[in-house]
């Protein structure tokens, strides 16, 4: 069975961003594209007794209206989410690709994600939803439950597309790290790509090590990779070097043993997605 790339669309201004990267990824994967709306549970019509203590006909003529503007609202609510998922298909379908289907989902957004996961080569999301708060920087809170949960890895579209030529990994001798290093190496989406892959700390022989034995998978796969030691710590020193020299994206692992950690649990990996203006890739 084919992988699909899974979609997650809710309306925000990441939107169109998710759409755009998405395309980019099917291009160049060869993968389909299903592009998904989740209606979550606030977005079930509020059940509320308005009644009060009326009596005779006018409390079950007052029950009957509201019943119906419930009704009203929950069928408002499904078109509002049909019309994203033709808007996000539009988008998708002009950047040149044709297998796209669409799903309209009900109900919590990580459940939704644990049953359809199995089919997905990669698992597409804004960084923040339509409910998140600007002015904190605040990250959308489906996206921390996403990351948590998924076992696919999780692509985190920046605002705005770009197209993308060069890539940081963000490398700790980790397991998830090794996996997003196996990742690249396995994936057609890298091909082609300039890849670095970077370590934060001190220079010692295992850290030595470890990075060539990346940068030897990475080899194996046809993909010459860079690799380097940077001084200081890994929240500050690869956003900066993401900054400096323009990477397009960021892959890292989500879990980690070092200080590339873990999303929310470690601040290594939620101050870059927090900050970098560029696609984050995480794996676990």
């Amino acid at each position: 069975m084919t992988q699909k790339i899974i979609a997650l669309v809710d309306g925000s201004i990441y939107s169109e961003s998710v759409c755009h990267h998405a395309a980019w990824i099917a291009k160049r994967t060869d993968a389909p594209v299903e592009l998904i709306h989740v209606l979550g549970r606030r977005d079930a019509p509020e059940k509320q007794d308005l009644s009060g203590a009326i009596r005779l006909g006018a409390r079950t003529q007052l029950m009957e209206e509201l019943a119906e503007l419930d009704a009203q609202r929950a069928k408002l609510v499904s078109h509002r989410g049909r019309a994203v998922l033709e808007d996000a298909r539009s988008i998708v379908d002009q950047d040149g690709v044709s297998e796209i289907t669409t799903r309209l989902r009900h109900g919590d957004i990580v459940e939704a994600i644990s049953e359809i996961e199995t089919d997905a080569r990669v698992i597409l999301i804004g960084k923040r939803g339509e409910a998140a708060d600007f002015a904190k920087g605040h990250l959308g809170s489906n996206l921390e439950r996403i990351v948590r949960a998924a076992h696919r890895p999780v692509f985190v579209a920046s605002r705005a597309f770009q197209p993308i030529t060069s890539v940081l990994v963000a490398y700790d001798g980790g397991s998830s790290s090794m996996k997003a290093v196996d990742h690249i190496a396995r994936s057609p989406l890298f091909k082609d790509l300039a890849i670095t892959v970077v370590t934060v700390g001190s220079q010692s022989p295992e850290v030595t090590k470890g990075l060539a034995d990346a940068q030897a998978l990475l080899k194996a796969a046809g993909i010459d990779a860079d690799t380097r030691i940077l001084p200081g710590q890994p929240e500050t020193e690869l956003g900066k070097l993401v900054e400096d020299e323009g990477f397009g994206m960021v892959v890292m692992g989500a879990y980690g043993h070092s200080r590339i950690r873990s999303l929310v649990i470690g601040s290594t990996t939620t101050e870059m997605v927090r900050s970098c203006k560029v696609p984050v890739v995480l794996m676990r």
